[in-house]
């Protein structure tokens, strides 16, 4: 792959998935505390999507856990379901954009074209592939909490065409 659109992908990729996880961001924080802490489904979606954002991001994914203080796993049959407290969620989310930018600064032809496979391989994706597998996955749930905002009274928040970066490339 040419450096030149070696960084071209890293940035549309960065641009793109970050603002995925912007509007995952801005769902949350328009989510009022009444709704919050009465609903456990916003909760629940938003540990659920930021559990596998986190996972997905994960180039050795077998043995994956959430980082402390969650203590469960969206692997068990039957996870409890709790509503977790919006800041250790907001922290959360923090750390796995931290997450891909490393990833993304760190991004190889090499890196690339690795693999990234799961513990009973029944997913076997190249690391382009599983990133956009993850950038899908966080923006459907996106969408389901904005619909969950809305059928409350909620406006939604604005669709974001870019993720914000601390950081360039």
């Amino acid at each position: 792959m040419e450096h030149q659109l070696l960084e071209i992908l890293k940035k549309s990729i960065r641009d793109q998935f970050g603002a995925s996880i912007d509007m995952l961001e801005n769902a949350v924080q328009t989510c009022p505390d009444s709704l919050w802490e009465k609903e456990k489904a916003f909760s629940n979606l938003t540990y659920h999507t930021l559990f596998f954002l986190d996972y997905y991001l994960t180039l050795q994914p077998i043995g994956f856990a959430a980082p402390a203080p969650f203590q469960h796993s969206e692997f068990e049959d039957n996870p409890p379901h709790e509503i977790f407290p919006k800041p250790e969620i907001l922290n959360y989310l923090q750390s796995c954009k931290t997450k891909l930018g490393n990833l993304l600064s760190n991004f190889t032809e090499d890196l690339a074209q690795s693999r990234w496979i799961n513990e009973s391989k029944t997913m076997d994706f190249s690391l382009i592939e599983i990133l956009l597998y993850n950038l899908r996955h966080v923006q459907h749930h996106v969408g389901q909490l904005n619909r969950m905002l809305r059928q409350s009274g909620i406006e939604a928040p604005d669709w974001v065409y870019r993720g914000k970066w601390e950081n360039k490339l």
